[in-house]
């Protein structure tokens, strides 16, 4: 299968240099570019990119807007293109914002080119990005001052939650990986999946990256308690 990626950036170089990087993998082709947020929501309509590489700040419309108008356009369809967002750390405040309206995930715009074709196959594959070293440091910078959308709701979804489901959201919440939960359970990644699965059903959450914000939103994960 051959991923379909659409790349969004102003700065026609970054996209030029990313396009370079992806066309080199034998399952990834770049489909299109766009230099802002409202080009970005019609070629998406147009070419039906598996991911749209997405950057925040732009001219007109930027990367969040652009990013909720994708995910909301596409949501009743069968084809709904997963969004990567990228940043960098003076855009920090804008990060958990990006992920309540649709992203799968952030990478810095730094990133190593391995880790960014890694990054894309994986949403493309259905999953989510939450690189620990930058989510943690996101979440405890920010989580006391970001508005939540569950504060009322939440304590009685967490009761939906069994003990062993409670335990992964918060291995979830760390960072970790189905692997590095696994082995911290002493269980199955088979069987962590499961419990993945169930977290994210009976809360109602998209992705994993949904759950790390939700767990510093309930408290069950707080600034600062990384360990």
């Amino acid at each position: 299968m051959t991923i379909r990626v659409l790349l969004v950036d102003d700065q026609p170089l970054l996209r030029t240099g990313f396009r370079l990087i992806l066309e080199a993998e034998p399952d990834i082709t770049v489909v299109g570019q766009a230099g802002d947020g409202k080009d970005a929501q019609e070629q998406t309509r147009a070419l039906l990119p598996d991911v749209v590489l997405m950057d925040i700040r732009m001219p007109g419309v930027d990367g969040i807007e652009a990013t909720r108008r994708i995910v909301r356009e596409a949501a009743p369809s069968a084809h709904v293109p997963k969004v990567l967002v990228l940043t960098t750390f003076d855009l920090d405040e804008y990060i958990v914002e990006a992920l309540r309206s649709g992203a799968s995930g952030f990478l810095l715009k730094d990133v190593p080119p391995d880790e960014l074709v890694q990054a894309i196959r994986v949403v493309a594959g259905g999953d989510a990005i939450v690189a620990p070293s930058v989510t943690r440091r996101l979440l405890d910078r920010f989580a006391k001052r970001l508005p939540s959308s569950y504060e009322e709701a939440t304590p009685a979804r967490l009761d939906r939650l069994t003990e062993r489901e409670l335990e992964v959201l918060r291995l979830i919440a760390k960072g970790m990986s189905n692997a590095e939960i696994a082995a911290k359970l002493v269980v199955s990644e088979t069987t962590v999946k499961t419990h993945v699965g169930n977290v994210l059903t009976k809360l109602g959450l998209r992705d994993r990256v949904q759950a790390v914000v939700l767990a510093y939103e309930t408290g069950l994960i707080t600034p600062g308690a990384l360990s």
